[in-house]
């Protein structure tokens, strides 16, 4: 059995409250101490600044997915240090968190008007969202995206078959579901997208929905979730390795260690950024996320296209993208407690966006290896850390690979 109940943020080091899903927003007034550090994920948990969309405590064989949503106590206390720093995080407006326009600045998606149409990008999660596709609606229209829906051919939701039976409906995993198709639309917006909902968040599920995708026809999948890594992952480790078939996954959001499908070496492991505007040349600037996950996998063998030293198995990750719920992304959901415009955050966000700009890339790959060939295509973060570790670069930012951010986050689709 993969991961016996565990707790990742005591497991990785961390501290922490535990935070069932759709857990109300703790009425937290920010002291000017809180205002000062943006990227203490450990610290905004206990805080009530960030709540957990599945919770923190994962049954055996069993996954959760990897969102953040920032509170409104975090909401404000990120808008009292930009008042203070005066760098842009979140917006007072609605929406608050960045929007498709400014992911493409930021990660120079010049071609993201005009690619990636009729490719496919498959969504693998648990449960149903109910709303998926009219909220999926109100996030394209609000930013002035084409529309994409059943009707037009452009989305698709299946159950874990590929058939029109779908799973019970799950709150938490609903705005996992949310994050993960507003993400798809605002890196690839002429992308099709499916969303393959399994039956339970049960690894055999999910796996299973992942060879539905595959079948189904998708250039390219997503997996937002994951769990702790265990002597049977190798169980699984087939559902994730499609030749053709780019394959995405979450390195995780409770700090350093290592995570599975993560740590599968067929896919690409992504992980995550604390992301804000600069007066540099880019106009942005990236540090690691304290809450990205990243390790030496205990199982899983180095592949061919991966040099590090310190890690004589597969090192995870590989790439990354904006995860801080600090610096978060736009997301609409309506399914659940919390409703409406919200900011989400964690390394879900990353796994669907990359996915979306293999799609917008074209390029038929199988694994990493193009990030790897491609690294002058990619932003190297080079400062930041998810925790504390021997050698330096499994959990710090530096110049080249580290596990955290991997070979670094997108400039254009060059490195996908």
């Amino acid at each position: 059995m993969l991961a016996s109940s565990t707790l990742l943020l005591a497991a990785c080091g961390g501290g922490g409250t535990v935070l069932p899903a759709n857990q109300p927003a703790q009425n937290v007034t920010p002291t000017s101490a809180a205002t000062t550090t943006d990227d203490d994920f450990t610290r905004s948990v206990a805080l009530g600044y960030f709540r957990a969309s599945c919770g923190d405590v994962m049954a055996a064989d069993t996954a959760r997915c990897f969102t953040y949503v920032l509170t409104p106590a975090g909401r404000a206390a990120a808008l009292a240090r930009e008042a203070q720093t005066g760098v842009r995080t979140i917006s007072a407006t609605t929406p608050g968190g960045y929007g498709p326009s400014q992911l493409q600045s930021a990660y120079k998606l010049t071609t993201a008007g005009s690619g990636g149409a009729g490719r496919t990008v498959a969504i693998v999660d648990a449960y149903d969202d109910p709303k998926a596709e009219s909220d999926l609606a109100v996030y394209r229209a609000q930013f002035g995206l084409p529309a994409c829906t059943t009707a037009n051919g452009c989305f698709k939701k299946v159950g874990q078959t590929g058939t029109s039976t779908l799973p019970a409906a799950n709150a938490g995993w609903a705005e996992e579901i949310s994050l993960d198709v507003d993400m798809v639309s605002a890196n690839c917006p002429n992308c099709h997208i499916l969303l393959v909902e399994a039956n339970s968040a049960s690894f055999a599920n999910l796996a299973a929905a992942v060879n539905t995708a595959a079948r189904l026809g998708a250039f390219a999948i997503s997996n937002s979730y994951g769990g702790a890594e265990s002597s049977s992952e190798t169980t699984y480790a087939a559902s994730y390795n499609h030749a053709g078939i780019a394959i995405t996954a979450s390195n995780g959001d409770s700090g350093f260690g290592a995570s599975v499908p993560a740590g599968y070496n067929t896919l690409t492991a992504v992980g995550g950024t604390n992301l804000k505007t600069s007066t540099n040349a880019r106009g942005w600037t990236e540090t690691v996320w304290t809450g990205t996950g990243s390790g030496c996998s205990a199982y899983i063998a180095k592949p061919s296209w991966q040099h590090d030293t310190g890690c004589t198995r597969r090192m995870i990750g590989d790439v990354a993208y904006v995860a801080d719920p600090n610096t978060g992304v736009a997301v609409y959901d309506s399914y659940g407690g919390d409703t409406g415009w919200e900011v989400f955050g964690g390394t879900s966000a990353g796994a669907p966006a990359i996915a979306a700009i293999y799609a917008l890339s074209g390029v038929t790959v199988s694994n990493a290896s193009i990030t790897y060939a491609n690294t002058a295509s990619l932003f190297d973060v080079t400062s930041g850390s998810n925790g504390t570790c021997s050698p330096s670069y499994f959990c710090h930012g530096v110049a080249g690979y580290d596990g955290p951010t991997g070979n670094g986050t997108p400039n254009g689709t060059g490195a996908f």
